[in-house]
């Protein structure tokens, strides 16, 4: 899976996921919630663009998500909901994978609750280094993607603050989906999440 800066305009999205997840577990397809979108603005967009950019969005997310994992966003509790969704931007933006795995993971195993700027600028200055896409990047599109990684961190509640020295809240999953998930083969994304080792 290659970089991309995307997610720049694509948050959480975390009601439209929940959203769309109710009306796949009542049987209906991701083209037909995309059509939804559009004919009922079942998301609440001002313009079509955006209708139909949301949907995409959140067509993309779900699509690589199993039944399980739909219906737990649908019925599991709200903070496992959460993570969920948030486990589903993590499996399709390689770069936030990163993110999470080699900054708030490792935050969370060495015991240091607080994502700092100076956090974020040596990630994307690693990132550059690593790689040429990244390094084509301006500044602006590194700005952009770290207040998404705030926003979407505190809005799924990993962090207590957006501004300043963020504190991490670590967060606490079914035991149950955690189990799931490791049995599937996606240790390495809810680790990243969780700041787990195992």
């Amino acid at each position: 899976m290659e970089y991309k800066s995307t997610i720049k305009s694509r948050p959480y999205l975390y009601k439209e996921t929940k959203k769309a997840a109710i009306l796949i577990n009542q049987g209906l397809s991701l083209s037909e919630i995309k059509k939804k979108s559009l004919e009922e603005n079942i998301f609440q967009l001002e313009s079509e663009a955006r209708k139909k950019e949301v949907a995409s969005i959140i067509a993309s997310r779900l699509q690589i998500l199993d039944k399980h994992i739909i219906e737990k966003i649908v019925k599991g509790n709200i903070e496992t909901s959460k993570i969920l969704v948030l486990y589903s931007i993590i499996k399709t933006d390689r770069l936030f994978f990163e993110f999470m795995n080699e900054i708030y993971k490792e935050k969370i195993l060495l015991r240091d609750f607080y994502i700092k700027d100076k956090d974020f600028n040596l990630f994307f200055q690693s990132k550059r280094e690593q790689s040429d896409k990244v390094a084509s990047w301006t500044e602006y599109t590194l700005k952009k993607l770290k207040q998404v990684y705030i926003r979407i961190l505190f809005e799924c509640g990993l962090i207590k603050n957006q501004k300043g020295d963020r504190e991490i809240k670590i967060p606490i999953v079914e035991n149950e989906v955690k189990q799931y998930l490791y049995k599937i083969g996606d240790k390495i994304y809810i680790n990243a999440i969780l700041g787990d080792n195992e």
